[in-house]
């Protein structure tokens, strides 16, 4: 059985004359097609601003980018420089446009924290890279198609064309360079790629060219295409590099812990794995743990490649407390005996228990949030850390509780900067009684 004919494409010289018109069409932006781009856009940046991924790909099945970007491709693929110039100025067009919106609707907008749906395209790497070129080869297969379905919108989704251009409105509005630059890497990344993915599928298919190039000047156009192309996948190979070193950092430590600070009687309530500062903080409740059990689990971290890394460990409860888990099979070994006086006595110690340890979560939890946004707004700052301590007052034998911050930064802030910080951690921690300490 021959498999090639189920993979064979055939485009005669008619289709390929619609093709190109068709394409031709979508490159224009003027009148109905840029007020759906503007709206789009309001719709885009409304779904970051709220964290709404449905929304966002709503207002992505409706945005026209595209049309520009395989305009690129196909213009360069079949030598018709007239078309690259159009393409690339209603590309510009667009994109300025498209900035400029989402930076009006976020100097308006009340709401100004930074979302995960924004985060996500700041730090673009070789997987954004790869879904570019590949939406873009389903893109020019779709577009040589007489039936084209549904490949287009789901290229624009999946390349999500829009968001990075509505996250460089918000860094511009917010002043969030790393933000503005971040996702405008993004967006050329997605636009290089579509181009390179549609140029190469032009050539596969092997359109008339339009205007005749001799074999030197086409040679000095590839190698155009091939500096464009390496120029934009270097910083994201090197993000990448450092995501999968990331990555199996927490693997290794995640394997240690689970296998080396499994001690009898005792739960790993919290742990904190930081790459960056090559550190491992784990909180420990229930039997107390001898230090030299911790110190031969400590140097039992040269076997998963963790020789360098710090390790710190914090017992929250002596050895005469109970883990919640010790609880709660009491109180199911009390069920069954139908004893309600202990069931409600275990109850009550379960949830004083769950109580002393909510602080414990709460600012665990909160640390790691809080670490990654406090970096995005002041990337000065390295790494913090959030506790709780309770201030008694010796003239009126009174006491507060007290919410402690202590920053670690390769730069000192300035005044407003640190008041600015001040009221965010605030905000942020729900809590006015708070000490800053750099």
């Amino acid at each position: 059985m021959d498999i090639r004919k189920y993979f064979y494409i055939s485009i005669t010289s008619s289709d390929e004359q619609e093709i190109i018109e068709s394409v031709k069409k979508g490159i224009v932006f003027k009148g109905f097609n840029l007020w759906v781009l503007v709206f789009a856009i309001f719709v885009a940046s409304l779904g970051l601003n709220v964290n709404s991924t449905a929304v966002i790909i709503g207002a992505m099945l409706i945005s026209p980018l595209m049309g520009p970007i395989i305009g690129m491709g196909l213009a360069v693929g079949i030598s018709d420089f007239d078309m690259l110039k159009r393409s690339f100025k209603h590309y510009a067009l667009s994109a300025g446009v498209s900035v400029v919106t989402a930076t009006i609707y976020f100097l308006l907008s009340p709401i100004n924290e930074v979302q995960s749906e924004l985060l996500a395209r700041t730090s673009p790497n070789i997987y954004d890279v790869l879904i570019a070129f590949f939406g873009g080869m389903a893109g020019v297969v779709a577009i040589c198609a007489k039936e084209k379905g549904n490949v287009i919108p789901g290229v624009a989704i999946a390349t999500a064309l829009m968001p990075p251009l509505c996250t460089a409105g918000f860094g511009l509005a917010q002043g969030e360079w790393m933000f503005f630059f971040g996702a405008l890497y993004l967006f050329f990344i997605n636009t290089v790629f579509i181009s390179l993915a549609t140029f190469l599928g032009v050539r596969f298919f092997r359109f008339q060219r339009q205007t005749y190039i001799d074999k030197k000047r086409g040679k000095l156009v590839n190698r155009y295409i091939m500096a464009i192309v390496i120029a934009t996948i270097i910083p994201a190979v090197f993000t990448t590099v450092r995501i999968v070193r990331e990555s199996m950092f927490q693997n290794r430590a995640n394997s240690f812990i689970s296998n080396e600070l499994d001690f009898s009687g005792t739960q790993v309530i919290q742990r904190d794995i930081s790459w960056s500062r090559n550190a491992i903080k784990v909180i420990l409740i229930g039997k107390k743990v001898h230090e030299s059990q911790i110190d031969s689990a400590r140097a039992n971290m040269r076997y998963y490649h963790l020789g360098e890394t710090s390790l710190s460990v914090t017992q929250g409860f002596d050895s005469d407390s109970l883990s919640l888990l010790s609880l709660e099979n009491a109180a199911i070994e009390a069920l069954y005996q139908q004893d309600e006086q202990t069931i409600d006595e275990l109850r009550f110690r379960l949830s004083a228990l769950e109580q002393e340890t909510a602080s414990y979560r709460k600012y665990a939890d909160l640390s790691e949030v809080v670490t990654q946004e406090l970096h995005a707004l002041f990337p000065t700052i390295a790494s913090v850390s959030i506790g709780q301590s309770v201030r008694s007052y010796v003239a009126d034998s009174t006491a507060d509780t007290i919410c402690q911050v202590r920053l670690y930064q390769t730069k000192k802030l300035n005044s407003a900067d640190y008041q600015k910080l001040t009221d965010w951690l605030k905000a942020r921690l729900g809590t006015q009684q708070l000490e800053l300490f750099e």
